[in-house]
């Protein structure tokens, strides 16, 4: 018998996922970047989380990075629409259709954030060498003026963000432990003036999976695949 789980349900200020829905977030604001953090906010996490190892299609990519091919270093899985693709990296991503328990929370975030996503990246870090560089999510397709809203289940990792022309090692980048349940919007113009990462914890043999809810852009996706800025 499949695990039902009723993610709009008000669990009550205190409780363990007691995030509902209206709930006011931690407001974070830096030149250029605007987050916006509810801690505990999905109910019952750790039975979505299995859930997700259950029903996703998890695959180990090859990305290329400065002319070299290479395994990414933690497994993903791409969601959406119809004519939602997505490259990065040179990895072009095969669609996958969306899961039940997927469904499920995308329709929770959309109703927290009035929000339409059409697309979803789901990351699996097997343990804490697994890890996410220094990045942006700039890529062409993506909508520049929709929030980008991250959802993490499992072991707390550490997400970094430091300004774009700041050099790696320069002053310190602004850090949250993201836990089980924990749900982080990056709001537009954060993409285009920031870098974030999930760097690696080598003594954490525990797993972490994050979901980024996405806007793709279909009419700046060319038929091979590439996008129009």
């Amino acid at each position: 018998m499949g695990v039902q789980l009723d993610l709009f349900q008000d669990r009550g200020p205190g409780s363990p996922g007691a995030g509902a829905v209206g709930a006011p977030p931690e407001l974070v604001e830096r030149p250029g970047l605007r987050l916006r953090l509810w801690s505990r906010w999905l109910p019952e996490p750790e039975a979505m989380a299995d859930l997700l190892r259950q029903e996703v299609l998890w695959k180990q990519e090859l990305i290329t990075l400065w002319g070299r091919t290479h395994p990414l270093p933690r497994l993903t899985c791409w969601m959406g629409d119809p004519g939602c693709t997505y490259t990065y990296s040179g990895l072009r991503n095969r669609i996958e259709a969306w899961t039940p328990a997927v469904q499920r929370v995308k329709a929770r975030v959309e109703a927290e954030l009035g929000v339409t996503f059409n697309s979803l990246l789901l990351n699996r870090y097997r343990d804490g060498r697994d890890r996410l560089h220094w990045h942006a999510d700039d890529e062409p397709e993506l909508d520049p003026r929709a929030p980008i809203a991250s959802l993490s289940l499992g072991s707390a990792r550490s997400f970094r963000l430091r300004p774009r022309h700041t050099p790696e090692g320069g002053r310190s980048p602004l850090a949250f432990e993201l836990g089980m349940g924990d749900l982080l919007v990056m709001d537009p113009p954060t993409q285009e003036h920031w870098l974030h990462q999930v760097p690696q914890r080598l003594r954490l043999n525990d797993e972490r999976i994050n979901l980024t809810f996405r806007v793709i852009r279909p009419g700046a996706i060319r038929p091979d695949g590439s996008a129009d800025r």
